[in-house]
């Protein structure tokens, strides 16, 4: 069993939310990331969405976008973000970490480095999961076969304007969980509708039967909890992004553990 399986299994037997948080990889300073990541976890977060930094990024908002321009701009690449990986490894054998990006930066480390030469780096640096937003499920069946033989999860993406078809699809060959966009448009963007949010869970629960995290829009501790009292799993990463946009560099880990653990209390209390 993955390391996020476990994970999310262990908090269904307790009663409890995932908090997922994202962040940048390389954002807001090129060597912050495994410390930030460690300070999230001691916060509360239980599996953690690393940004790959991509030029062209179509399903992310404004400020995501600054956060992969920046990170760009020191030098971050696919190759550094699975150093941070390895670098955070060091210490922590147990929280999961999943790679959220696009087909590009894949596709250019395996003209490099070889066919089936991400999934393999990917799994020795300590990655448990992987989230193209660009690769459909319908044209990445191999390439879902290449990450589970390695022992890494490949997680979907869903919409409100996705189809049953799609969904049965994405039911088909998802594994770890299922990221559920809650609002039409990119990161970030627009008012959270908790009621179309719940009403849609049991829509894709008859398809899918990995958890379903949900995420876009989620900005605090009141939307985390509307959002909490159906899905598996909450995602914020725009919000906590623009906390730690401006930080000090000594400053950035504190500020997002701050922020993080009062989500992680929030949610608590809904199991309370």
């Amino acid at each position: 069993m993955s390391r996020i399986a476990t994970t999310l299994n262990q908090l269904k037997a307790q009663g409890r939310k995932a908090l997922i948080p994202y962040v940048t990889a390389g954002f807001p300073y090129a060597d912050v990331t495994p410390e930030l990541m460690h300070a999230m976890v001691q916060a509360g977060a239980d599996i953690i969405e690393l940004g790959v930094p991509f030029s062209d990024p179509m399903a992310d908002g404004p400020v995501i976008q600054k956060a992969g321009e920046k990170a760009l701009s020191l030098g971050i690449g696919m190759a550094q973000v699975l150093d941070m990986v390895r670098a955070f490894r060091q210490t922590d054998a147990t929280t999961p970490v999943v790679l959220m990006g696009y087909a590009n930066p894949v596709e250019r480390y395996e003209l490099k480095h070889g066919p089936d030469s991400f999934a393999r780096d990917a799994a020795a640096a300590g990655v448990d999961g992987v989230l193209i937003v660009d690769y459909p499920p319908e044209e990445c069946e191999a390439f879902a076969a290449t990450l589970k033989a390695r022992g890494l999860d490949l997680i979907f993406l869903l919409a409100p304007t996705s189809t049953d078809e799609r969904m049965a699809q994405v039911g088909r060959i998802a594994s770890g969980y299922v990221y559920y966009v809650s609002l039409k448009g990119v990161t970030g963007a627009g008012h959270l509708d908790t009621a179309a949010v719940e009403a849609m869970l049991p829509r894709i629960r008859r398809y899918v039967n990995t958890p379903v995290g949900v995420g876009f829009g989620i900005r605090d501790a009141a939307t985390a909890c509307a959002v909490g009292r159906t899905a598996d799993a909450v995602v914020i990463g725009t919000q906590l992004l623009r906390l730690i946009e401006h930080a000090p560099r000594d400053e950035v880990a504190r500020t997002a553990a701050d922020f993080l653990r009062g989500i992680r209390q929030a949610l608590d209390g809904l199991s309370a």
